[in-house]
């Protein structure tokens, strides 16, 4: 397992992005649903439900629709939780390029979360950060 890394620098020379195979989706159920086998990627609590970050085919086959159809792009550089800078660099990026992200800090990486139409526009974007730096 590798340290995490906290040096702006560093993260942006060495993030490469990573496009996950699939469709997800952002949805949204009440406390009380039942998720059975359904196995979110992400959850979030909010005041007015439960956030849930799914499989668009096991989303499907529970009936409960889509709020937002997205690439899921990882970032596979180890970033410390600490660091300063990377998430605002990245949206940057992105935004330049006219592409929206929705964005999941896990312990390990960074994930991005784009509107399936523009997985090669962010990929693209990424990887020219990651080449030019800021």
């Amino acid at each position: 397992m590798t340290n995490p890394i906290a040096d702006l620098n560093t993260l942006l020379a060495s993030m490469s992005p990573e496009l996950q195979p699939g469709v997800y989706v952002y949805a949204t159920v009440p406390f009380t649903y039942d998720l059975g086998n359904i196995v979110p990627l992400a959850t979030f609590r909010e005041r007015e439900g439960l956030t849930i970050i799914l499989e668009e085919g096991d989303a499907s086959r529970a009936g409960i629709p889509p709020l937002f159809r997205a690439a899921w792009i990882t970032l596979t550089v180890h970033s410390d939780l600490q660091a300063v800078g990377l998430t605002a660099a990245f949206a940057t990026a992105l935004g330049r390029a006219n592409v929206s992200c929705n964005v999941v800090a896990a312990a390990y990486h960074d994930h991005i979360f784009v509107p399936i139409e523009s997985a090669d526009a962010a990929m693209v974007a990424l990887q020219q950060l990651q080449r030019d730096g800021l």
